[in-house]
C-alpha cells in the first residue's frame, strides 16, 4: 500500500474523533474486528455499532504509531494510545493492530491489547 504511515494516521484520527461510521468504512463489508480479549464482531454495520458504543466510554483519545510493517496482504501497526477517560484522567496504553487486507481494505482487524488501566480505579 503506497504510503501506509498516512494510511495509519487517517485510521488513528477517525478514531480519535469519535467516528465510527468513518471508521467502519477502513472495513470490508463482511469483515470481522476484535479488540482484546473481547468477542469478535463481523459485519460491517455491526462493528460501527460496536466502536459507537466503546466511543461513549470515553472522552478522547490520541493515538500515536511507534512502528509499522507491510507486505500488502498484512499491515501491523505498533503504537500508543492516551485515553482521556470520562472522569479526565489520562490512561497511556500499547497496542498492536493486525489488519488482514482485501482490495485495500481491512478484512480482519484484530487489536492486541490490555485495556485493564482504563478500566481501574
Amino acid at each position: 500500500m503506497n504510503n501506509t504511515k498516512t494510511w495509519l494516521e487517517g485510521i488513528g484520527k477517525t478514531i480519535d474523533a469519535k467516528n465510527a461510521k468513518a471508521f467502519s468504512e477502513y472495513i470490508t463489508e463482511d469483515g470481522s474486528f476484535r479488540f482484546g480479549n473481547q468477542p469478535e464482531v463481523a459485519g460491517r454495520k455491526a462493528i460501527e455499532g460496536y466502536v459507537a458504543e466503546f466511543f461513549k466510554m470515553l472522552k478522547a483519545s490520541q493515538h500515536e504509531i511507534i512502528n509499522w510493517w507491510d507486505n500488502n496482504d498484512h499491515i501491523i501497526w505498533e503504537g500508543r494510545v492516551t485515553y482521556t477517560r470520562l472522569d479526565d484522567k489520562k490512561v497511556v496504553v500499547n497496542f498492536t493492530n493486525v489488519f488482514y487486507m482485501k482490495n485495500g481494505l481491512i478484512d480482519k482487524y484484530n487489536i492486541y491489547i490490555d485495556n485493564t488501566p482504563l478500566f481501574a480505579n
